[in-house]
This record gives structure tokens, sequence and C-alpha cells, in this order.
């Protein structure tokens, strides 16, 4: 093995820890919002399409509550999924990550002494900047109403 594979080995033998440190930090905060969309916003569908059925109203009537249903149901899909789009922006964990990287690369190239320890503090300076975007799903959490323990 030459000198670059074996820096290039460092370099992803060092990115494979701190992309699992953040997941971990990521992951707990992330969940609840993900269960959110996935269960609650769909029961609330189903069960206000169940409360539109109703043997005194006309089809009709029913026809439009089910749509209203559907209505509430993809504005608040919408809207999630908008924020947590905003939120995924926010953490290009990968974009800064590759920086990391080409500043590495180009360290090496220029042969500088302390590239590998660079490296290492670009990749723990960038997982510290994304984290500290996890702020914005607390508040996401709180707009939709949800709490980290939500198995409603």
């Amino acid at each position: 093995m030459d000198n670059t594979e074996a820096e290039e080995q460092f370099a992803s033998e060092m990115l494979r820890p701190k992309l699992k440190e953040l997941e971990e930090a990521v992951q707990p905060k992330i969940s609840p919002v993900q269960d959110y969309a996935s269960f609650t916003l769909q029961k609330d569908f189903f069960k206000c399409g169940y409360e539109c059925f109703d043997r005194s109203k006309r089809q009709e009537e029913v026809n439009n509550c089910v749509n209203n249903c559907i209505d509430l149901l993809t504005k608040a899909k919408k809207t999630l999924d908008n924020e947590m789009e905003m939120f995924e922006e926010k953490m290009k964990m990968s974009t800064s990550l590759m920086v990391c990287l080409q500043k590495h690369g180009e360290a090496k190239l220029q042969q500088k002494a302390g590239a590998a320890l660079d490296l290492v503090s670009c990749l723990d300076q960038s997982i510290q900047e994304n984290i500290k975007f996890l702020p914005h799903i607390n508040k996401l959490k709180a707009a939709f109403g949800i709490s980290d323990d939500s198995s409603s």
C-alpha cells in the first residue's frame, strides 16, 4: 500500500466515526418527527374520514367532508415535508465533509506536515457546525405539538 492509499484509508477511517457521531445526534431528534408524519397524521386523516360517514348526510356532504380531511392531511404533510427539507439542506453534511477531504487532498499534494491532524480537526468542526442546526428540529416539533415520547 503506497502513501496515498494509506492516507485515503486513514481519511475513510476518520470519516466513519464522525458520520456515526452526527447520526447519533440527529436520529433521536428526527425520529419523533418521522413518527408523527408516518403515524399521527395518517391516523388523524382516517379518524377524520371515518367521522364523515354519517347516514344522515347526503353523499355530496360526505364527499366534501372526506375531501376536507384529505386537504388537511395534505397541507400538514406538505408543511412538515418543507420544514424537513429546509433542515436537511442546512445539514448538508456530505458537502462539508467533502470540503474537509478536498482540503486534505490539497494538503497531501503540497506534502504539508500535519495534514491528517488538520483533517481530523476539520471533520470535528464540521460535525459541531451541523449539530448546531438541531434546535431547528425542536422548533418544528413544538410547532406540530410533537413530543419525544409521543406515541398517540
